[in-house]
């Protein structure tokens, strides 16, 4: 990995905040950001475990032993957009809500302001301290690896949450994305609450 973290301490930065968000492409449930500092003391340490990767690298149980560790380890935030809100703003837009969400959860959560962010992806978002938007972040940098591992695992949970209050779909299996089998259980069954009702499967 590119640390940009250390290349930002080294211009003055102190606290350094890596965003990433799971959930932009299922046609059902939230979509969630993760916003993630690491102190210094740690950087390092998780800098050398080779399990803080992009979450989408990772198997689900390695994905949750991973989460166990960073939410110990990492000063983090999250922001939750619902579907009734990604369907009235758009996905793009609730994508940006949400990471702005993670930034003032993080800050309120830990008393911390962050000083700059490094958000995965092309867009910026309205907040305070100075960013920077890298393609593939995920897998660049390391606070935005672990915000993906937060992001995801935190929405599945969430998934699996729905699947017992709608048990038609499925959802503890594809978590709302629009796999061969729920797009046959949407067709037979149609949507449910936490559908989305601007993203189509058909």
């Amino acid at each position: 990995m590119i640390q940009e973290e250390e290349k930002l301490w080294k211009r003055g930065y102190r606290v350094v905040v890596g965003l990433d968000e799971a959930g932009r492409g299922p046609l059902a449930g939230p979509v969630i950001a993760s916003a993630v500092f690491i102190p210094k003391k740690d950087f390092f340490l998780l800098k050398k475990n080779e399990f803080v990767r992009d979450s989408k690298d990772l198997t689900p149980k390695k994905r949750k032993e991973v989460f166990e560790v960073l939410i110990k380890s990492v000063k983090w935030g999250t922001g939750i957009v619902s579907k009734k809100t990604i369907d009235r703003i758009n996905i793009f837009q609730a994508t940006r809500l949400a990471m702005k969400k993670a930034i003032k959860d993080f800050e309120k959560k830990n008393k911390l302001s962050a000083d700059f962010v490094i958000l995965d992806g092309i867009m910026r978002i309205d907040v305070e301290p100075k960013q920077k938007a890298i393609i593939k972040a995920d897998k660049k940098v390391l606070s935005c690896s672990a915000a993906s591992i937060i992001a995801k695992v935190t929405r599945d949970e969430i998934m699996i949450k729905y699947d017992k209050k709608y048990p038609l779909y499925n959802f503890k299996k594809h978590k709302g994305y629009g796999t061969k089998e729920h797009v046959r259980k949407l067709k037979k069954h149609g949507r449910c609450p936490i559908h989305r009702k601007s993203f189509k499967y058909a």
